[in-house]
């Protein structure tokens, strides 16, 4: 049961790091957090609104919409080039920095750690692998160097997974918290779907590991039965 168990595990979590690792810009609806800015001034009638999606490589806009004294122009939603730490666009910047936000709160060197993202959904990927090794020479003798071997990938993976996990936390508290202080609400920040995907993937490769370390053992316990 161990056996068939944790290889379904290890690749639904697989799937779900890959999707995180492939968030904004490249699949649209997965991020890590969204920033909302509305800006108005009742004197002259004038809003500025506009979206922005944040996830591993970059950032997506919705569109800027101006209104002024009944004019209104709509700038066209737009995404970053795929690549570690955000680089605003000119009017993404002018945008957030008239809401009261400093774009530099979310600073490349915090960003840049999100590199571990397809560091961890390639490791978790010859995790899988592994395990569905371990499956097909299930009725074969595995030395227990090999069974080692893939528990101590499993662990660190599943430590990984962890840590990703805490530093998406991590970096959305640090932008809430720049929002709360500087903006005084005009910016209101949204958590993304990937933070609980990772934490989902997290979830799944610890019950991986307990699952694969039980499978070990008790594949370990009946070929020395069998000796007997």
């Amino acid at each position: 049961m161990f056996v068939f168990t944790t290889p379904l595990l290890v690749f639904v979590a697989f799937l779900l790091l890959l999707l995180v690792t492939l968030s904004v810009p490249i699949i649209h609806t997965i991020y890590l957090f969204k920033l909302a800015a509305n800006v108005s001034a009742s004197l002259i009638q004038a809003s500025a609104s506009t979206t922005v999606k944040f996830g591993v490589w970059g950032y997506c806009t919705s569109g800027l919409d101006i209104s002024a004294l009944g004019i209104s122009d709509n700038q066209p939603a737009l995404c970053s080039s795929p690549r570690l730490g955000y680089n605003f666009d000119a009017t993404v910047q002018a945008a957030l920095k008239q809401s009261g936000f400093d774009p530099n709160a979310i600073s490349k060197g915090l960003t840049a750690v999100l590199v571990l993202h397809p560091i961890t959904c390639v490791i978790a990927f010859i995790f899988f692998l592994a395990t569905v090794f371990h499956l097909a020479r299930r009725h074969s003798f595995i030395k227990r160097g090999v069974s080692c071997c893939i528990i101590f990938l499993g662990l660190a993976t599943a430590l990984l997974s962890t840590l990703i996990f805490l530093i998406d936390v991590i970096l959305v508290a640090i932008v809430r918290s720049h929002i709360k202080k500087d903006t005084d609400g005009i910016v209101s920040l949204t958590w993304g779907n990937a933070v609980w995907m990772t934490l989902a993937a997290t979830i799944l490769l610890w019950l991986a590991l307990v699952s694969a370390c039980l499978g070990v053992f008790r594949g370990q316990r009946q070929r020395g039965a069998s000796r007997y």
